[in-house]
């Protein structure tokens, strides 16, 4: 088994490129409490696992899961504020994911930035 390719933002906040349903109980070993899927469904073609498919893994792990898909090129103001609600209102540690972690890593720094 791969290790978690997560890291860190903050202490408490991660990212990660594409994660699989599997990959959510290695989240939820790992200590994450929390899963944020940023990827829009077949964004990149049918091989993609949907957000269905993840989200039903992670709650069987016993992780809170949203999905806020946004696009890779452009996050708007409305979808940086509802990721900074998700931030302050889901359990910590925190790892959101899209399909390289790029745009989780920005999407949480411009978040992080209105507090």
């Amino acid at each position: 088994m791969n290790p978690l390719p997560a890291r860190a933002v903050t202490q408490d906040i991660c990212v990660a490129p594409q994660l699989t349903p599997a990959a959510m109980a290695e989240a939820a070993a790992a200590g994450f409490r929390s899963v944020v899927n940023n990827r829009p469904d077949f964004e990149h073609g049918p091989d993609q696992p949907t957000n269905a498919e993840i989200e039903a893994a992670a709650l069987a792990a016993g992780l809170q899961y949203r999905h806020l898909p946004v696009a890779g090129g452009y996050q708007s103001p409305e979808e940086i504020a509802k990721f900074a609600e998700l931030l302050r209102t889901l359990p910590r540690p925190l790892l959101a994911f899209c399909r390289s972690g790029a745009r989780s890593e920005r999407l949480t720094k411009a978040a992080l930035s209105l507090a």
